[in-house]
């Protein structure tokens, strides 16, 4: 028997994109699965709001939904509660009992986070620090504390790489939300002993994503026939990381106890422009315009994140690099919404 069969983990806002996805592979690998979600940032409820007036609603619903079906199907329970209720929260745990919660709750983009501040905060932090003081309860003898966190609390990338140990000077509020999260884990290891484990993945891409990420928005645009809009010159580098290399890092992290009380960047470990995603997307749909826009100056300069360390203590081994990806997703869209 491995180290994650019929171990109890909770995901915290474990419907979303990465969410949604981990559980599944959690579940296959064996794990007892359960999903808190409010349902409400990047999910079912913003969206059947009429108050939503994003592009591409009518797509976006249909892929929660296909989401939510997934999760079904694999009998994954999903308790709809807003974690920020911490009351409702407690009672919840206790019914759950998790040995493992894996904390994704977020403002997951950064530009929303740096227009609607106090939204962020109240969903990060405040999510964050209810979860934590939850761990640090004795009765659930949670036996591991999963934070994720992003590549932003890096700052601008010096020399076009990082290691875990580089400096963090992060940019913008949701890097710093991030980077204080990180240091808010640590402390309630140091005063509480609550064993954690901190992931920093970069530009995920995949299935059944509707948070507007870089490489959802060239696919979904170039299936319209609209052209692609690139902020700065394109020459931009980023680890770009297909979903599911990030959700096996988890089950390794899961997998070896020389996780505990650590951080990780989980990536594909190789930089790549934002012209080299272009121009595979190009391959699949020709004769597509690109057009190139002021770039955003909260954006740092970013590059490769080192998986060096994942790789040699948790036997991490990324297996999809832009090409083979980018690919997948491509003809993920193609056949589900043809």
């Amino acid at each position: 028997m491995n180290m994650i069969t019929n171990k109890s983990i909770v995901l915290i806002g474990g419907a979303g994109f990465i969410g949604h996805n981990l559980a599944l592979t959690l579940k296959k690998a064996g794990a007892r699965v359960t999903i808190i979600d409010s349902l409400h940032v990047n999910s079912l409820l913003s969206f059947a709001s009429s108050n939503y007036d994003e592009e591409n609603r009518d797509l976006y619903y249909r892929i929660i939904n296909q989401r939510l079906d997934l999760l079904r199907e694999a009998d994954i329970p999903i308790n709809v509660q807003d974690v920020r209720d911490y009351n409702a929260l407690c009672h919840l745990l206790t019914e759950i009992n998790p040995e493992v919660i894996i904390h994704l709750a977020a403002v997951a983009h950064a530009n929303k986070s740096n227009k609607d501040p106090y939204s962020t905060f109240d969903h990060s932090s405040r999510t964050l620090e209810n979860m934590l003081d939850n761990a640090r309860n004795k009765q659930f003898n949670v036996k591991r504390f999963i934070y994720f966190s992003s590549s932003m609390v890096y700052g601008n990338f010096k020399g076009g790489m990082v290691t875990e140990e580089t400096v963090c000077e992060p940019l913008g509020i949701y890097g710093a939300l991030k980077y204080g999260g990180e240091k808010l884990v640590i402390a309630y290891n140091q005063v509480f002993d609550v064993p954690y484990t901190i992931v920093r993945p970069s530009a995920l891409y995949g299935q059944r994503c509707v948070s507007r990420r870089v490489g959802q928005i060239f696919i979904e645009n170039a299936l319209k026939g609209v052209p692609l809009k690139i902020s700065g010159d394109g020459s931009d580098r980023l680890d770009f990381t297909y979903i599911e290399d990030l959700s096996n890092g988890i089950v390794k992290i899961l997998e070896n106890e020389s996780s505990e009380n650590q951080v990780f960047n989980i990536t594909y470990g190789e930089s790549r422009s934002i012209k080299d995603m272009i121009e595979i997307i190009e391959e699949h749909f020709p004769g597509i315009e690109v057009q190139y826009l002021p770039k955003d100056k909260l954006m740092p300069a970013r590059g490769t994140l080192c998986v060096d360390k994942a790789k040699k203590l948790i036997g991490y081994a990324p297996q999809y690099p832009l090409e083979k990806g980018i690919v997948k997703y491509i003809n993920w869209y193609k056949e589900t919404f043809k």
